[in-house]
């Protein structure tokens, strides 16, 4: 795997060799595994489905990196789904997705924490849209780990799950081992409660509110071939982005703690969509719109100007996420002559993931 070069500055320069292991090999229990818990598996099937996530902004990139999750952020669910249907087993791990090996990867940790002797049969349905921005990763992993956390008693916590999740994220390699990725704690927040997330460092969930409800999210990707993913993606987080977060680090979190949150107690769309636009500009948000070209912001500007309450790209794009009054019928009036079109029309989704089972 390559050798990424870090710079922060000047005197600021190391290497991070990706590593990658098999799935299992690399386990990180935070100590978990040394408390008791009492596990009871269900005789039968549980079915999780859980929202997608739309990641408005990383608080500071210099807090985070592959191997280390942090640096806090801003996002919300949107009623976009990826599901896990799990069963307990005397026997060996089946895993049906395409995905396999994160979802192995994250059992294996599962499983010595709690003390698990059995297998599972899992099988997983994402969403299909990866890379483009709607945490297609994040979901599936809190969707699988809150079913086989249920099927087998429930011993663990939600914050639990989410931590564990977090020091344990993967991405897949093309031989069918993994890497450590990027992870904040934002998507797996949000697709557990709904709504609109603060995130703190270390995967803190520090506030969570209702979003925007009743209003209509059209998810826009405009045309782009430049990658958001791998060494693309790390060269762009560990780098120009952490550079701007020394700089404008502390303004984010005033417009999180000052404006954002009471815009989102208030239920103000107009005022949450004025201080997102301007985090847009700000830190590491404005190297991840830059990474697509300023064509983004040209597209971002073209809808402002339209009136649109609520623009913002999703983490490193190039999905554009617009949450508006105007249904889809509307938007694509507007957006015929901008030369956009939605890839998405949904809702926020303000409940969180829902847990079925059958005996």
């Amino acid at each position: 795997m390559p050798i990424m070069k870090i710079r922060g500055g000047d005197l600021d320069l190391v290497e991070y060799e990706f590593k990658t292991f098999e799935p299992g090999k690399t386990l990180k229990t935070l100590d978990y595994e040394k408390r008791r818990y009492i596990i009871k598996p269900f005789k039968g099937k549980v079915a999780v489905k859980a929202p997608a996530r739309i990641h408005l902004t990383v608080l500071d990139m210099n807090r985070f990196a592959p191997d280390h999750p942090g640096g806090g952020g801003v996002g919300f669910a949107i009623q976009c789904y990826c599901s896990a249907e799990v069963e307990c087993t005397d026997g060996k791990l089946d895993i049906d997705y395409n995905r396999e090996p994160i979802i192995r990867n994250f059992v294996e940790v599962f499983k010595k924490v709690v003390g698990y002797k059995g297998g599972f049969r899992i099988r997983v349905t994402d969403h299909e849209h990866k890379h483009v921005g709607l945490g297609s990763t994040s979901t599936v992993m809190i969707a699988t780990a809150t079913a086989i956390n249920e099927a087998v008693g429930s011993p663990l916590t939600n914050d639990h799950l989410r931590k564990l999740i977090g020091h344990n994220y993967v991405e897949e390699t093309a031989d069918g081992n993994v890497a450590f990725g990027f992870e904040t704690g934002v998507g797996p927040a949000v697709s557990t409660h709904g709504g609109m997330a603060v995130m703190g460092d270390e995967l803190t969930l520090v506030y969570h509110h209702p979003f925007a409800e009743g209003k209509h999210v059209h998810i826009l990707i405009p045309p782009t071939d430049i990658s958001s993913a791998g060494t693309k993606e790390f060269d762009l987080l560990m780098n120009k982005a952490r550079t701007l977060d020394y700089r404008d680090r502390e303004l984010k979190a005033y417009l999180v703690l000052m404006d954002l949150i009471p815009a989102l107690e208030n239920e103000d769309l107009k005022k949450i969509g004025d201080i997102i636009w301007e985090i847009e500009f700000r830190g590491s948000k404005r190297a991840e719109v830059e990474h697509h070209s300023y064509k983004i912001y040209h597209y971002m500007s073209m809808l402002r100007e339209a009136n649109l309450e609520f623009v913002g790209m999703s983490s490193v794009g190039p999905s554009i996420a617009v949450v508006t009054e105007k249904d889809k019928v509307e938007m694509e009036k507007l957006l015929k002559p901008l030369g956009l079109k939605i890839a998405i029309s949904t809702k926020v989704d303000n409940k969180g993931l829902t847990i079925t089972s059958k005996t």
